[in-house]
């Protein structure tokens, strides 16, 4: 889809006009799950830089989502309500974690990476569920306000925060599309490609892993700060690993080293998760079915089958 951007503009142009109407022709549920989708999409956008770029996967990215959702209630509850402090510290103090954590779970590959950050997530998870005095322990933080701009315009009412989260979300996109089309985000993927050969040719390959976990850290956050105001609440459950398993689903489903694909993946998992628990309650056993089927028929997710599907009718011609 990434390419299809590239070579075609317009099709970029007419996806941002149709998340600029939908609003107007939605209901206020359909509202809030497109909502849940932007945010869920750029977490996993996120994680994808990770996953699909690096060749990295991670097991506490839930870490950083949370971290910046915490950083914004914290802030509130000391009154300071102030939107563009908290997104800067949102985003500031998860890449300063992403800093220091980086320097230790880059030491390891492979299975022992997935290992280390699952422990160094689980270690920050008991962290904020014993720490009440801060985190809230299991209760939580609630009472989170939406942010205050500054604007004669209410964030509490669905449509305004909606195109607040929009704006940040195609930010974001344009940042992340960027980032991975320059120099350094060829070269990461050359990583990913062949970490030996990368060597060979001179590049610091720990260096350019170091700067895609900083990079998708920072991101992650951004995501975090918006989740937070969108619920008013966090908890440590945001940090735990089961978090991080979820998006790592929606790269999975969506496409890995597609970029979009995961807001696809995202998108798909909130509206059926909300779709089939509506009418059953043995919704997980379904959604489990679908992610089976996805896995076994779709192995390089939605939107990467689909440019496979494409580059195949283009070889036929």
């Amino acid at each position: 889809m990434h390419r299809m951007l590239t070579k075609y503009p317009i099709w970029g142009g007419l996806l941002l006009l149709a998340l600029f109407i939908l609003p107007l022709l939605l209901s206020p549920y359909g509202l809030s799950l497109l909502t849940q989708v932007l945010i869920f999409g750029l977490f996993a956008m996120s994680l994808d830089l990770l996953m699909g770029y690096t060749g990295l996967v991670s097991f506490n990215h839930a870490t950083y989502f949370g971290v910046g959702a915490y950083t914004v209630a914290i802030l509130a509850g000391l009154g300071l309500n102030n939107f563009w402090l908290s997104l800067v510290l949102g985003i500031s103090i998860p890449v300063l974690l992403a800093l220091l954590l980086g320097l230790l779970v880059l030491r390891s590959s492979g299975p022992y990476f997935l290992m280390i950050t699952l422990a160094f997530g689980q270690m920050i998870f008991a962290l904020a569920w014993r720490w009440r005095t801060i985190t809230g322990g299991d209760d939580g933080l609630a009472g989170i306000p939406r942010p205050d701009l500054g604007l004669p315009m209410s964030m509490w009412k669905a449509q305004n925060f909606y195109y607040l989260v929009l704006v940040f979300f195609a930010f974001a996109c344009l940042i992340l599309w960027k980032f991975i089309h320059s120099r350094l985000g060829k070269a990461i993927v050359g990583v990913r490609e062949s970490e030996t050969r990368m060597q060979a040719l001179g590049h610091n390959t720990w260096g350019l892993k170091y700067l895609s976990y900083i990079v998708a850290g920072g991101f992650a956050g951004l995501a975090g700060v918006f989740y937070v105001y969108f619920n008013g609440f966090i908890s440590p459950q945001e940090l735990n690993w089961t978090m991080s398993g979820q998006v790592i689903l929606m790269v999975i489903i969506g496409g890995a080293g597609t970029l979009f694909g995961p807001v696809v993946g995202a998108g798909m998992i909130i509206i059926l998760q909300n779709l089939i628990s509506s009418h059953t309650e043995r919704w997980p056993i379904s959604m489990g079915i679908i992610f089976i089927l996805c896995v076994m028929y779709l192995r390089d997710g939605v939107v990467g089958s689909a440019l496979k599907l494409r580059k195949k009718g283009r070889g036929n011609l």
